[in-house]
């Protein structure tokens, strides 16, 4: 049965929620799963913005059944070529062939790789528009956010941005579609930090690029390709990406990441947090371990300072920090600052390693030496983890 929800008095919500879902992009965990989102304007002429996942493509037939009604589909407006938006499209074409496809030369070609045609297209650049009526159509490239091809739209007459993947989220929506009627930063923040900084956040330069271009509009109405929509303020989402595209942190804390096999690191991680604690500042412990990935990175990217403790393994890093480093690498880690423990039981290699590879990110500044605990903690290495916290608290609090 269709679920259209109504936007505006002509703009329709089509889209649906997979709560079955274990890794978006078979990468990240999402345990309260993702919706796809879907548009329809009805105007003169009727525009659909993007389709669905297959995991909710009978949803979406049915709801853009409902909400067309009689009328033909004259437009399908394509921001982004990624599956999770266009598997559907195929579909879509062949149950229309009256739809004009509007997108970007490197979508049109995209569409063609998928789907061996692309149906009947009109390419747009920068600044063209569309008259569909009452409205019109308005587009803004968006190139590497977070796909070459990616475009977004945006309609003057009501101050609409349909912003592809921008501003979206993890997580399915609750009954309501809104962002303001949901405790957003209780139950949709960190889902929304998480999806940005591993999604999108190694293109902060583009996001940037594009959020300079969203200044000049006067945005009412925020229609991500994921999560809730937005209308009222947009300001403080907008301003969290300001920071998160910015590389800058969005807490001062201290975020405790350690990679442990026999609990005798996870000890000496376990004695800097707590003594960073005591001295008043935040801080969050993380057993690289067992914790996803992707979180880790989105940690990283929320904190102001970072500690990594991890045994040598191998005469190297241990396998679960070097995974975690060489992640924080390729999502351009960068403007913190950090500090090393080592552990080994006869050659401890792993703080240098690590310093290493962390040195070489940009603007980064290690406190202290790394701090080397020999097999188990004993009151020497105890004492020299304290005095590396207490160097820790004290950066966080004075800088």
């Amino acid at each position: 049965m269709h679920n259209c929800i109504s936007i505006t008095d002509t703009l329709t919500y089509l889209g649906g929620n997979d709560r079955r879902i274990a890794l978006f992009e078979s990468a990240y965990p999402v345990p309260r799963g993702v919706s796809y989102n879907s548009y329809l304007l009805k105007d003169e002429k009727t525009v659909l913005f993007d389709t669905v996942d297959e995991a909710v493509a009978e949803q979406f037939f049915e709801n853009l059944s409902c909400a067309l009604g009689e009328r033909p589909l004259d437009y399908i407006v394509v921001h982004h070529m990624e599956p999770d938006h266009s598997a559907t499209q195929r579909r879509l074409l062949q149950a229309h062939p009256e739809v004009t496809v509007v997108t970007t030369q490197k979508a049109a070609a995209m569409m063609k790789n998928y789907f061996g045609f692309a149906g009947k297209t009109v390419l747009v650049k920068e600044g063209d528009t569309l008259c569909v009526g009452a409205h019109t159509l308005r587009f803004v490239l968006a190139p590497m956010v977070h796909w070459p091809e990616v475009m977004m739209t945006y309609v003057a007459e009501e101050g609409i941005l349909f912003s592809a993947d921008a501003f979206g989220t993890f997580g399915a929506l609750p009954g309501s579609i809104f962002a303001d009627e949901v405790d957003f930063e209780r139950d949709f923040l960190a889902d929304a930090r998480r999806y940005y900084f591993n999604i999108v956040g190694k293109y902060g330069v583009q996001v940037q690029n594009v959020l300079k271009k969203a200044a000049g509009l006067e945005i009412r109405l925020v229609c991500p390709l994921h999560g809730p929509v937005w209308r009222r303020d947009f300001a403080w989402y907008l301003e969290k990406y300001c920071t998160w595209s910015g590389y800058l942190p969005e807490e001062r804390g201290v975020a405790v990441f350690y990679a442990s096999v026999y609990g005798h690191t996870q000890n000496a991680a376990e004695i800097v947090a707590s003594a960073v604690a005591a001295k008043g500042v935040k801080v969050r412990v993380y057993d690289v371990s067992v914790t996803s990935v992707g979180e880790l990175v989105s940690e990283a990217f929320r904190f102001s300072h970072a500690v990594f403790a991890s045994t040598t393994y191998n005469n190297g890093i241990f396998i679960s920090m070097e995974q975690l480093l060489a992640d924080l690498a390729a999502h351009a880690w960068q403007n913190r600052a950090y500090a090393v423990i080592e552990n080994g039981s006869w050659a401890p290699q792993a703080g240098g390693l690590m310093d290493a590879q962390l040195s070489a990110m940009k603007n980064m500044r290690c406190i202290g030496e790394k701090t080397t605990v020999l097999s188990a903690v004993n009151e020497e290495s105890a004492a020299a983890l304290r005095e590396l916290a207490a160097l820790v608290a004290a950066d966080v609090l004075d800088n």
